[in-house]
């Protein structure tokens, strides 16, 4: 059995995107989905309202679980490292289409690999968060208008910005972020470099 699993807070239109981000994935590669699970909740609320335990109790050793990141399973790192390893255990193969190296989970450097992601994702509401707020701030101090700039552009990576800068505060190369993030998704080394001198993100 193959199965989709789409999970969004509030946005109708984010929940679209992942389903046709997943369908066009298993076009491309002869993958009939038996079921799509959608559920459109927050990451806080329980493994029984976010469908989770439906999901655990359709899948078998030998089926395929398909979503668009890691994030869609929760938001705290250990219980989505539980749950991979718990799927991983059960022989339940996985595919989460923006992560594409954990889909081989045999790989020594898959564990910890999984633990940065699931470290991102329970970070990265946090992140967003505390960096809106401290940038409206900073803007307000410095007296800034607000809003975006008439004539600025939106890059392909901002949505992953505050992972980009998460992994330059670890120490990371562009070069392995690069690989980590974006090499499997066709995006280019050059145009990630360019966005981190362009959004001047620096390391720790």
């Amino acid at each position: 059995m193959n199965i989709a699993y789409i999970r969004v807070s509030t946005n109708k239109q984010e929940l679209d995107s992942q389903k046709l981000e997943i369908m066009e994935y298993c076009h491309k590669n002869n993958i009939i989905l038996d079921e799509i699970l959608e559920v459109k909740i927050s990451s806080t609320k329980s493994q029984e309202k976010r469908k989770i335990k439906d999901l655990k109790q359709k899948l078998k050793a030998g089926d395929l679980l398909i979503a668009t990141e890691l994030s869609r399973l929760g938001r705290s790192m250990l219980e989505i490292i539980n749950l991979v390893l718990e799927f991983n255990s059960n022989n339940i193969k996985f595919l989460f289409l923006r992560q594409m190296e954990l889909s081989n989970f045999n790989n020594p450097a898959s564990k910890l690999i999984l633990s940065v992601y699931a470290y991102l994702a329970e970070n990265e509401r946090d992140l967003i968060s505390q960096r809106t707020k401290a940038g409206l701030e900073n803007a307000r101090a410095s007296g800034k208008k607000l809003g975006r700039p008439k004539g600025s552009l939106n890059s392909i990576y901002d949505k992953d910005i505050d992972k980009i800068q998460t992994l330059l505060d670890k120490d990371l190369s562009i070069k392995s972020i690069w690989k980590l993030l974006y090499k499997d998704n066709g995006k280019s080394y050059d145009g990630l470099l360019w966005f981190i001198k362009k959004r001047k993100l620096k390391g720790s």
